[in-house]
Formats: structure tokens, sequence, C-alpha cells
């Protein structure tokens, strides 16, 4: 999962990999292993997550999300610590709901909650979400408006073991996709979803 090095990844690095493995992800969701980008970091690995609309017995837009987990021993002052978390979120929504003028300040909200409510330790955590709304025109005008949210955010783990940032990134992308948090505490703007093409 790690990028390949000739040699073996130092200890602490290889900590998280082993803690990535235990996350335990919500049935809703499916993860997978992708490429790393390269360049960012000495080491890292790369997540995929899916939201899989089968256990609902309906069609379900789908949410889905990358996470990278960077390391570098040399502890980069951007990051303040030796690991990063680098992470993407998206799912479309109702026009209605896209058009919520705290749909950004949620969103951030429901990452944060999912953290907070796991108990991930981090530090310096900074993101963007970005409200998409759209117009179908010629061949595309039968789709009318449709809107989207899309999260891209990053913080840094004060641990080695990053299970629970696993989850709860995992978790964010479910809440996105429309489905309700497991986590207590964490409220839904709304489970209406678009509809698809």
């Amino acid at each position: 999962m790690a990028d390949i090095r000739e040699s073996a990844p130092p200890a602490e690095f290889a900590a998280a990999l082993a803690s990535i493995e235990a996350a335990q992800i919500r049935g809703d969701v499916t993860l997978s292993s992708i490429p790393a980008p390269n360049g960012l970091a000495p080491w890292s690995v790369a997540l995929a997550a899916d939201v899989n609309p089968t256990p609902h017995g309906v069609e379900l837009d789908l949410g889905s999300g990358r996470l990278v987990l960077l390391y570098d021993e040399d502890e980069p002052d951007a990051w303040g610590g030796r690991f990063r978390v680098v992470c993407f979120a998206q799912a479309p929504l109702e026009t209605e709901i896209g058009i919520d003028p705290f749909l950004a300040d949620v969103t951030w909200s429901w990452l944060i909650d999912a953290l907070d409510a796991r108990g991930a330790q981090y530090t310096s955590a900074s993101g963007t979400a970005t409200k998409i709304i759209s117009t179908g025109f010629g061949e595309l005008a039968a789709q009318g408006d449709g809107a989207k949210i899309e999260l891209r955010a990053s913080w840094t783990p004060l641990e080695s073991d990053v299970s629970a940032h696993v989850e709860g990134w995992s978790e964010l992308v479910c809440m996105l996709a429309g489905l309700p948090p497991v986590a207590e505490g964490v409220t839904m703007l709304s489970t209406r979803r678009a509809g698809r093409g």
C-alpha cells in the first residue's frame, strides 16, 4: 500500500499502515487501496472510498472520497508533525440543498465532528468546502439543474494509530451521500438526494 521502496518503511509508518488495516469501516462504504501521488512525502499510502448502495435496496447517488496519508521523519514545518492527512470527499445534492448558505459550514463541521467523535488526535486542520451548481444545455438539457458538494481538507495526526482518522473520513463520505451518521452528536442537514440522470 505504501510507495515502493528498496528499504523497509520506518517503524512508525509501518504502525500507521497496520492501524489502517484495523480501521472499523461501516458496511455502507467500500474502501480500496489506490496508488499514492508521487513526490509529496518520502512515504505515503492512499485510499479510495465509494458509497455502496446495495445494502439499502434503493438507488442512491454515490458519495466518494480519497485519502492520502503522508509520512516524513523530518517533520516539515507546514505539517507540524511527521504525518499529514490530505483528503477529498464529494457527493451530488438536490439543487435546493446545494444553494443552502450554510452547506459549506455544515460540511466542514461534519468532518470535524466525525474525527472528534472517534477520538482522533490531530492539529493544523485546514480545508475548503465547494458548492457546485450546474445547469445542462443542448444534449444535456434533459439532466436539468444539479448540485454537488466537495470537501478538500488536511490535518496532522498526533499518533501513528490513524484508524480513527480513516474511520472519521469514511463516515464523512457516507454523510455527504445522505446516509445517517453512526456517531452520536452529529446531525444531518438533509437526507434528500439528487435524482440520478
